[in-house]
Order: C-alpha cells, then sequence, then structure tokens
C-alpha cells in the first residue's frame, strides 16, 4: 500500500485547506486512514481517522468542528477539510493506512510523505 499526500499551503488565520491522500494498492480501500500532524521539535499527534467505508471517524478535541475527514473509495482517496485554521494547526500532515482507526502512529502499517501546512496570524 502507498500513500500520497498533496493540499498543503499557506493559508491566513480563519481560512481553509483540503488535503487529499491518494492510496493505492490491491487491496487499499480495506485499511483505516488516519491524519497526523508533526510540528517543529514535537512528537507526531493524531488529529482525524476514518474506517474502510467511510462510516466512522474520530477526531482529536483540538480539531472537532473545524475539520472533517471523508473518503472516497472509488477514487482511492481519503480527504481532510479544514476549516477556521489557526496558527497553532501549522505543521507537516501526513496520511497513514493501518487495520482499525487508532491515535498512535505505530497503529498504522504505512505512511505517505507529508505536506506542509502554515497558518499565518
Amino acid at each position: 500500500v502507498q500513500l500520497q499526500a498533496s493540499g498543503g499551503g499557506l493559508v491566513q488565520a480563519g481560512g481553509s485547506l483540503r488535503l487529499s491522500c491518494a492510496v493505492s494498492g490491491r487491496t487499499s480501500s480495506n485499511y483505516a486512514v488516519g491524519w497526523f500532524h508533526q510540528a517543529p521539535e514535537k512528537g507526531r499527534e493524531f488529529v482525524a481517522g476514518i474506517n474502510w467505508n467511510g462510516r466512522n471517524t474520530r477526531y482529536a478535541d483540538s480539531v472537532k468542528g473545524r475539520f472533517t475527514i471523508s473518503r472516497d473509495n472509488a477514487k482511492n482517496t481519503v480527504y481532510l477539510q479544514m476549516n477556521s485554521l489557526k496558527p497553532e494547526d501549522t505543521a507537516v500532515y501526513y496520511c497513514a493506512a493501518g487495520y482499525r482507526i487508532a491515535p498512535m502512529p505505530n497503529e498504522y502499517n504505512y505512511w505517505g510523505q507529508g505536506t506542509q501546512v502554515t497558518v499565518s496570524s
């Protein structure tokens, strides 16, 4: 399974971005996908996760009500819609695939490269 994250960029506080994670591989639609972010000198933190069919989602408290995770298995893509962005959301964002939604990075088997999100104040 391979993952490719995209959609990062520079945005002002209060703005929006949509990240995409293209998931490829013969059984890619069978995996849960999580989004994590990592700020400089900090560990990788869970942001949101979605199960294989999109019916179950989970969010970090810091993003509830602002971020929405979704997936389109016909396009093999998972999205993270980020609204009302704050400077503290600035980080590199990674997507990862695993067997279930989980908040710990070591629960995921496959990782994509990161995409930088920068929110200016």
